[in-house]
Order: structure tokens, then sequence, then C-alpha cells
């Protein structure tokens, strides 16, 4: 028991720094939108999209490895499989530098960024540094130490948000003002650029203080475990870039898929923009994920603690009831989006509010994504994790067809609409066939009515408010009051006692 609670908590340090970082980089969105064109935007949209694929390749699931292996019985010494996952991903993040720098043009024009190809330059570096930086950061997580690494995300995190702050705002006014001051060093002709700069000073200050896990043991190479490692590997890496892609390929695609390219990057930046604020979600499921899965691991141990039945009833019970209240409070957050989405939107330049009729759709397609993640309960229990990159692949071929399709008729709507019905599909498919190989009671009708009444209060809450053009505190007000009565049928529904679970709360502490 002492042992998962030291998980719980060390998952709680982990997400903490992955959360904060997610949420604090969201909030350059506002200043990017803007401080810069909508178009130019686009690039940074396209750019990172790209960066994110690249990640998930030149790792091609070495982390992961290193776990496995650290641990493995036949390799009793850690410290050889660290040096040899390092050395591995040294070299490869080296070989990518330099293949970039040798078709440093094509790359260029490909990556939308003609007439600057520093700005792949330093994105190069980056990921590469990223990307070695990797195993470093599971060998604090190997070593139990949740502390240093989440404090090295968040400076990380902070140095990049106040480079961003400096060379974006402070700059041009100083430049203004007082231009012997940064004339030196500063360039407003280099723009978004700045932003990739930013990123890549910090990931280099990074790797500077992960210098102590770079030393203090003998660096070797074991090309026997290295094959094994790839071996592996291998499968999470296709798991992973499909993952990856299926996040990505729309704004990878997007460009290529209109005809006008001026347009092209336009529309890529009003989508990208409001594709943040869907993502607000997303900040709810990545802390729900890194509570659930030492949560189903640790019912699972007890249920196989247990004689009979009675473990596994309790067990599938437990997984039963947090898929339900995942989804009872992800379609409130989606609620409380969608309600006061007339504030949330100057969050972003009024330039981009054309665009704000993505955000229901990538929200739902969020919403469908944490329930596919609560029904990959059943392949990762029973070690058939091979189904999660066969899920993978299956949504990535959906978002792949609908963008084709649907992004020449309708433009950046087509890509929202494939996020939602690729997350849709992979959901379904997971819940039918999870149901045949390890079969869980879901609460399917009760979740049924939730949707049902969600969607009832969002189509009276946003849409019959709206028309009826009251002044917006009043219909704040209105959308409160429906809010509260969702949380009353959930209170009624669950027979919550509010004021017991009050004193059991203050009782804890």
């Amino acid at each position: 028991m002492a042992g998962i609670k030291s998980l719980v908590k060390d998952t709680a340090i982990y997400g903490l720094s992955s959360i904060v970082g997610r949420f604090l980089n969201w909030m350059l969105v506002p200043l990017y939108t803007i401080m810069f064109p909508v178009e130019e935007y686009g690039v940074v949209t396209f750019v990172y999209s790209v960066v994110a694929l690249a990640m998930v390749i030149l790792t091609y699931g070495m982390e992961t490895g290193f776990f496995r292996f650290g641990n493995h019985e036949k390799w009793t010494d850690p410290m050889e499989v660290y040096s040899t996952s390092l050395m591995s991903l040294g070299v490869s993040s080296a070989a990518f530098v330099v293949l970039v720098l040798a078709f440093l043009d094509p790359v260029t024009r490909w990556m939308e960024c003609d007439g600057h190809p520093s700005y792949v330059v330093i994105m190069a570096l980056c990921v590469a540094l990223d990307a070695f930086m990797t195993i470093p950061f599971a060998y604090l997580r190997y070593r139990k130490r949740p502390m240093r690494f989440a404090t090295l995300k968040l400076i990380n995190i902070g140095l990049n948000i106040g480079l961003n702050l400096f060379f974006i705002l402070l700059c041009p006014k100083m430049l203004e003002l007082w231009p012997e001051t940064v004339s030196h060093f500063y360039d407003p002709g280099f723009g978004i650029g700045y932003i990739f700069l930013s990123n890549l000073i910090a990931s280099a200050v990074n790797m500077v203080l992960l210098i102590p896990e770079l030393r203090g043991f003998r660096w070797r190479f074991n090309a026997t475990l290295w094959r094994a490692m790839i071996a592996y590997s291998a499968p999470l890496l296709v798991l992973g870039v499909a993952g990856v892609m299926n996040q990505t390929i729309d704004k990878i695609l997007y460009p290529h898929l209109v005809s006008d390219p001026e347009e092209a990057m336009y529309g890529l930046g009003i989508y990208g923009a409001n594709y943040k604020i869907g993502l607000l979600l997303l900040v709810f499921l990545q802390a729900f994920r890194f509570a659930y899965e030492p949560f189903i691991f640790a019912r699972s141990k007890e249920a196989a603690q247990q004689s009979g039945s009675d473990g596994t009833a309790q067990r599938n019970r437990a997984y039963s009831d947090a898929m339900k209240y995942f989804v009872i409070f992800a379609l409130f957050i989606f609620l409380g989006v969608m309600y006061y989405l007339d504030f949330i939107r100057y969050l972003i330049s009024p330039r981009y509010f054309s665009g704000l009729k993505v955000v229901p759709l990538i929200m739902l397609g969020e919403l469908f994504f944490g329930v596919f993640f609560n029904l990959s309960v059943w392949y990762k229990l029973t070690d058939r994790t091979v189904y999660g990159m066969w899920f993978s692949l299956f949504g990535l071929t959906v978002t792949l067809v609908l963008n084709v399709v649907l992004v020449p008729r309708i433009g950046y709507m087509g890509c929202a609409v494939a996020a939602m019905c690729s997350y849709g599909s992979m959901m379904v498919a997971s819940y039918l066939i999870g149901q045949r190989k390890f079969p869980i009671a879901y609460h399917v009708r009760r979740l049924g009515v939730y949707a049902l009444l969600a969607a009832v209060l969002y189509a009276v809450g946003y849409y019959g408010i709206n028309m009826l053009g009251l002044h917006a505190a009043v219909a704040a007000g209105l959308r409160l009051v429906l809010l509260a009565v969702y949380v009353l049928v959930f209170v009624r529904m669950e027979k919550i006692n509010p004021r017991t679970e009050l004193r059991a709360i203050l009782h804890r502490r």
C-alpha cells in the first residue's frame, strides 16, 4: 500500500509540471495572435505540428525501452542501459541535424518558411536537444526524483515564456525608446523566429542543467542490448507516430489541400488559434491520465490478491465508476467553456473569431479521446497493447480520408470534423472489441442520460439564449443557472449528500 501511495504522490508531481506547462504555454496563444499576422501564426502552427511528429520519430520509443530494460532481469546493470540509450539518441539526434542542414533549402520550402532558413535550423537543433533529453529525464523518474524532474521542467517553461515576452513585447518597445540597448542583437524582421529562438535557448539551458545526470558513470555502448531495445521499442514507435499524427496531420496537410498558398496559411492560423481554445478540456484530461493509470493497475493488483469473483467484480466496478465520473466532469467542462465562450474568446485576437465554430467539435473530439483512454484499461491489463496501435492507425486512417475529402470543400472546418470523427471512431471500436475481450459493465444508459442532458442544456444555454439577444451579464447569469441544473441532476442521480461529503473532506483535513 505504501508503494501505491508513493506512486500516486510521484504521479501528482509529474502531472503538476505537465499540466502547469501546458496551461502556461497555452497562455502564450493570446500574445501570438495579437502580435503577429494571422498568416504568420499559421506558419507557427504548421512548424510545431511537424515538430511534434519529429519528436516521436527521433525518440523512437527509447524512453519506454529504457524503463523496460532498466528493470529487466537479464540486464543487471541499469547504467549500461542508460548509457546505451543516451548514445543511441545522441547519434540519431546529431544525424537528424546533419540531414536537415544538408537539405536545408527543400526542407525550408516544405516547412512554409521560405526566406527564413534560420527558422528551420533553430527548430532542428531544438528538436534534437529535446529528443536527447528524454533519456536523462527518464533517468530522473527511474531514480524516483520527481522534484528535480518537475523543477527542471518548470524552469524550461518559465524561461521559454520569459524569453517570449522579452523578444516579442519588451524588445520592440526598447528599440523604439532606447535603440542602442537592443539594436545589436534584436531584428524586428526576424518576427516569429523569436518564438523558435526562445524555445531553443530554454532547451539549451535545460541541457546544461542536466549535466549532473550525464556524469558519474562509465559511458559504454552494448550493441546486443541496443538491438533488443530497438526490437522492443519499434511497435511503440508505430503507436506513437500514429497517435501524434492523429493530433497534427490535419495541420500538416492543410496547406497542401488548399489551392491558394496565402489563404492556406491564413486559414491554418485561424484554425490553430481556435484549436487551442478547444484544448481547454485537455488540461482536465491530462490531470486525469496521470492519476488513472496508477489507479487501474492498483485495482488490478488488489483483485488478483482477492480470491473468487468478488475481487474481479469490485475491480470492474471501480473502472466503470471512473469512466462515469470522467464523462460527467468532462461534459460539465464542455458546457462551461461553451456557455462562456463569449468571454473566453478574448484570449485570442478578434481577428481569429471567425474560427470559433470549430471549438465545440474539437472539445467533443477530446471528450471522445478521454473515453477512449478510459477504455484502454482492457488491453493494458491483458498485455494486448498492440490493439492500441491498431486503434491509433484506424483513427489516423479516418483523419486522413476525411481531411482529403472535406478540407478542399469546407476549409478548416473539415479538419475539426475529421478530428472529432477520428476519436469517435477509435472510442467506438475500442468499446466494441473491449466488451468481447475484457467485459466491463459500464454505466452506458446513465452516461447516455448525462450526454442527452448536456446536449439539451447546450442547445438551450448557447443557441437559445443567443437568439434572445440578452445583455451579456443576464445571459451569463442564466447560463450559470443551467450549469447548476446539470450539477443538481448529477447529485440527485448519484445520490450524493453534499453535507456528508463536505464533512468527510473537512474531517480528513
